[in-house]
């Protein structure tokens, strides 16, 4: 199967038998002149996503062990995307979760995601509908909306076409847009933190420093060693 699928990446759960599958693996890999990566995953709370129901709407026809098993293999690809599906107790947070004020543990967690996600930022392209619930502004109605049109539409090619997404107005885009992040779009500042607002800014500081928008990262570095004063 690794010959035949040219697998390049092979994750393992860390649960139930994981030393022994990881064994029986690098055995297997041993007899290969092309060998795959080989790593192992944690798999908290996999088996209660496999069993959820947007486990079920997602794969439908598929048994809850292979739910369970695409989920162990996501969670190598993009474990953030993955995680945010699950709820956060169920990841394991600490052996006392039950002692203090669910509603305020639950309220703290969704706190704790909700900011990572935004620290990260999101691909609007690639993020499910739950990812995207995490995005400040965004309401589950809304990221169901911006998944229906990016299905009908296409990828998205700039932030600006948000705008089209039913449901999804200017204070939410204010809010959103500098947390989703677009690749390779017709505008490199759409794959920055940088907001839409602030184009204009970050455009006239690049050409100032002869950086064009396509190496913005490098505008930061020239910024330390550039004499604000003389420009």
């Amino acid at each position: 199967m690794i010959g035949k699928y040219q697998i390049e990446l092979i994750a393992i759960g860390n649960g139930t038998a994981g030393r022994e599958t990881d064994e029986f693996v690098a055995e297997v890999l041993q007899e290969l002149e092309r060998k795959p990566i080989k790593v192992i995953v944690n798999e908290s709370g996999a088996s209660i996503y496999s069993a959820s129901d947007v486990a079920i709407a997602e794969f439908p026809d598929q048994d809850i062990t292979v739910r369970g098993a695409i989920s162990i293999g996501r969670r190598l690809q993009d474990p953030l995307a993955e995680l945010v599906k699950i709820d956060p107790k169920s990841i394991g947070v600490g052996q006392y979760q039950h002692d203090v004020d669910q509603k305020l543990l639950k309220k703290k967690l969704d706190e704790t995601v909700e900011s990572c996600v935004n620290y990260v930022g999101v691909d609007l392209n690639m993020a499910s509908k739950e990812l995207l619930t995490f995005v400040s502004g965004i309401s589950a109605a809304v990221a169901n909306n911006i998944v229906s049109y990016r299905n009908q539409n296409g990828a998205f090619s700039n932030r600006r076409e948000l705008m089209k997404v039913p449901k999804l107005g200017p204070k939410a885009f204010e809010q959103a847009a500098g947390f989703l992040r677009i690749r390779q779009g017709k505008n490199p500042l759409d794959n920055t933190a940088v907001h839409p607002e602030s184009y204009g800014v970050v455009e006239a500081i690049a050409q100032d420093l002869n950086v064009p928008l396509t190496q913005i990262t490098q505008v930061a570095e020239k910024l330390k060693k550039t004499d604000l004063k003389n420009m």
